[in-house]
């Protein structure tokens, strides 16, 4: 067994790109703070209007309920009747892509980035994640980065998908596990 150490010292992510200049970084902030974090803003049309601005690709009829962060929104495709809850935190440093009638419940968060713990400088790893036409996030569960969601697959509430889930398949657990079938009547 190797025993080395952690020097976050060296940690140098200058290759990440968050894809705007530090303007819209510094813009998006305070929007993102005033108008989506905020629970005081109940208005899903006007998230939507401002995500486009921001350049996100936003379909009809979604519903963004209070509370929600995104991290940067150039990188979010919503489909539409889609349904993101509160509380919901999309920290999508590589491009997070959601299907037409997802619902993403209270709590979750999708997760584009980690960290390459092997390493002595702690690298950033980013990477996408997509959610197919009616996946549902239960609430509080953790999607990682570099999974995506087959069509109508389930995460129950509570749990962290690291791989791959298949669709029409309900997921469980930390890490999730395959429980059952998904039938829609």
């Amino acid at each position: 067994m190797s025993a080395g150490k952690t020097d976050l010292s060296k940690f140098n992510n200058d290759w990440f790109k968050p894809g705007a200049n530090a303007f819209k970084l510094v813009l998006w902030y305070f929007v993102n703070v005033l108008l989506f974090i905020n629970p005081l803003n109940p208005v899903s049309i006007i998230k939507v209007i401002i995500l486009r601005m921001f350049g996100a690709s936003i379909g009809e009829n979604v519903v963004i309920k209070p509370g929600v962060n995104i991290k940067y929104p150039w990188k979010l495709k919503v489909g539409h009747a889609t349904w993101i809850g509160e509380k919901v935190w999309i920290d999508n440093l590589e491009t997070v892509t959601i299907g037409p009638n997802s619902c993403i419940s209270q709590g979750a968060l999708l997760l584009c980035g980690s960290h390459d713990y092997k390493k002595t400088t702690f690298d950033l790893i980013a990477k996408p994640i997509t959610l197919h036409e009616g996946a549902w996030v239960g609430a509080n569960s953790i999607v990682c980065g570099g999974v995506t969601m087959g069509s109508h697959s389930v995460l129950a509430v509570n749990s962290v998908a690291t791989k791959d889930l298949e669709s029409y398949i309900i997921y469980q657990g930390n890490p999730a596990e395959p429980k059952r079938n998904r039938t829609i009547a």
